[in-house]
């Protein structure tokens, strides 16, 4: 399984936005349109704001084509509704292959984000694609015609059951006239606009290639993931200098020969040690993210994204750490989101 990251020309706020969509290996991003991948991506980016604007049609055309040629996948659906080579219709494997991905958005989200139904992208039946289906192929309705071995379809028998509207009652008739008219709060609007993208003042004058620019979705406990990165960085510091204090220390009591120049000051490595590791299992034990819900400074051996921290043999919890203090957003070590802690 390839990555869509070996992909040249996707920068980090593209790559993003198609894993979002759905899209996270090449084979998938081959299998698409060129029209389909720009609606899936307008989709993804209206709802969580990744980027400024899509790319390009021509952009996305590049990557499908790149994608192509690495994956090697080329009986792909062809842009506009044409047919494949040789003019065969696609068969039904073909289009459920070809067809977007809904991704499932999990319930704490929608809760923590204030998202409702009506907020949430429907997804497109199959036979309403136009990239996917031309016109000629819709899907007609079958009356039971067919006579070569299928299943045929049931006539409609006539029986429907209709609904009795006299008994059907409105909202209205059961308000309250007395209580005062619900009026949207603006504040819940502009609370989960920050969530979703820093204020415009926060980023002024950065670059937004560069590191010290905020992006990704606020975290909803910012101060204690600041601080448990503080207690896990101290931590991971003082337990090898904790090591080399006591050896220095038992050197010097046993070897004062060659070991009287080791002062006694050092014994304070060893005895903060216990203290810190409280302070760890504490905060920075339950620190978590926003989106995956897994913990950060927490080490787990499985596979880690692809875009988190990571600097060899110092691993992915460090430099998530250093990351945090300094630039005061991360990346997810588990699912790979940006997530900042300033608004």
């Amino acid at each position: 399984m390839i990555r869509i990251g070996r992909i040249d020309g996707i920068d980090e706020d593209s790559l993003a936005l198609l894993e979002a969509a759905g899209f996270q290996t090449v084979a998938s991003l081959a299998r698409i349109s060129t029209i389909a991948l720009q609606r899936e991506l307008t989709r993804a980016n209206e709802l969580l704001r990744i980027t400024s604007s899509v790319p390009e049609t021509a952009q996305l055309r590049q990557w499908i084509d790149a994608a192509r040629e690495i994956s090697g996948i080329h009986d792909a659906a062809v842009d506009d509704g044409q047919t494949g080579a040789g003019g065969e219709e696609p068969t039904l494997q073909q289009l459920l292959e070809t067809a977007p991905m809904a991704v499932p958005l999990p319930a704490r989200m929608l809760v923590e984000n204030k998202l409702g139904v009506a907020d949430v992208p429907s997804a497109v039946p199959l036979d309403e694609i136009a990239c996917y289906l031309d016109k000629d192929r819709m899907v007609e309705s079958a009356s039971g015609k067919s006579s070569n071995g299928y299943v045929r379809l049931s006539e409609s028998s006539g029986g429907r059951v209709e609904i009795d509207t006299s008994r059907l009652r409105s909202f209205e008739e059961f308000v309250d006239p007395s209580a005062p008219p619900v009026v949207p709060s603006q504040n819940d609007a502009d609370r989960i606009a920050l969530i979703r993208s820093p204020r415009k003042e926060s980023n002024e004058g950065r670059d937004p290639s560069s590191r010290s620019y905020l992006r990704g979705i606020l975290h909803k406990s910012p101060v204690r993931i600041y601080f448990g990165a503080l207690v896990t960085l101290t931590m991971m510091l003082s337990i090898p200098l904790a090591a080399a204090s006591a050896f220095l220390l038992l050197a010097s009591n046993h070897l004062p020969k060659f070991f009287s120049w080791v002062p006694s000051w050092l014994i304070a490595f060893p005895l903060s040690l216990p203290i810190i590791a409280l302070f760890y299992a504490v905060y920075g034990n339950i620190c978590s993210c926003r989106v995956c819900c897994q913990k950060l400074f927490v080490p787990k051996s499985h596979l880690k994204s692809p875009r988190a921290h990571h600097v060899k043999l110092l691993g992915y919890i460090f430099p998530l750490c250093v990351h945090i203090i300094l630039f005061r957003w991360f990346r997810c070590t588990h699912c790979g989101t940006p997530i900042r802690l300033k608004e």
